[in-house]
């Protein structure tokens, strides 16, 4: 009887360990695509003079951007989640827009789809609204604006969508003169400015407590934004479905998201 040559043995066992062993490996690309997609939408982690924020980029040219308050019940919808939960898996970020009062309605202006619902405001009084200059966000087709509030008064826009908060952080590409570089307030912060000529608008949210200085500079030297308005401290919240977030905080007015077109 003739042998098998014996050199087959090792090969049969290269062949096992290859089926075996490599074979279960292949598939490991397929296995990180679920973190991969987890970082996918318009925000990202930002660090800026050492200090880390979120930064949400919205393509008004991909993504049409709006704002929301009431719900079709009449009634605000008053946290992010509640949002998320209506609009489903096409809203790709949100967050509060712009200051209201107890009732969760909009201090000063508000339109929505072409309808205002909430009259200018110029009055004086105290708090970060009453800052002037303050401004207003806008947008109005694939073009979005921030505008000091007598600028917007005069251009007169006609805007699908605008909301108006306090005070501006970055007027023409100067910061507020009001606000110091660096002052004793520190609070956890957001805000909205534009650039591309309006079709890119960048939404920031503080990680940790920042003074207004700070967060102008963010906007004017890290963002930008030639024109960037503060939305609110302390209830600042995002959602970032990409990044596996959904803030909760107190009882939110205006809304701002992004919807897929």
């Amino acid at each position: 009887m003739t042998r098998r040559p014996a050199v087959q043995i090792p090969a049969l066992l290269s062949a096992l360990f290859a089926a075996l062993v490599l074979g279960p490996l292949a598939p490991a690309p397929a296995r990180a695509q679920p973190a991969a997609a987890a970082t996918k939408g318009p925000c990202q982690p930002v660090e800026f003079e050492g200090q880390p924020y979120t930064v949400c980029t919205v393509d008004l040219r991909r993504e049409r951007l709006r704002l929301f308050w009431l719900g079709a019940d009449g009634l605000p919808y008053g946290s992010l989640s509640s949002l998320a939960e209506r609009q489903g898996q096409r809203l790709s970020f949100a967050m509060n827009a712009g200051m209201y009062d107890k009732g969760q309605a909009p201090v000063g202006l508000y339109v929505e789809d072409g309808r205002e619902m909430k009259g200018v405001s110029t009055a004086n009084g105290p708090g970060n609204f009453h800052l002037k200059p303050n401004g207003v966000f806008y947008v109005k087709g694939d073009r979005a604006g921030v505008l000091d509030t007598a600028r917007y008064l005069r251009a007169k826009p006609a805007p699908d969508f605008a909301t108006q908060s306090g005070p501006m952080l970055v007027i023409e590409g100067k910061i507020h003169p009001k606000i110091s570089e660096d002052g004793p307030s520190q609070k956890i912060r957001n805000g909205v400015g534009v650039r591309d000529g309006g079709r890119v608008a960048v939404f920031a949210i503080s990680e940790r407590p920042v003074t207004f200085g700070a967060f102008a500079r963010l906007f004017k030297d890290s963002l930008g934004s030639r024109n960037a308005l503060f939305l609110d401290g302390s209830v600042s919240s995002l959602y970032a479905p990409g990044l596996g977030r959904s803030d909760l905080s107190r009882p939110l007015g205006p809304l701002v998201g992004a919807v897929g077109k």
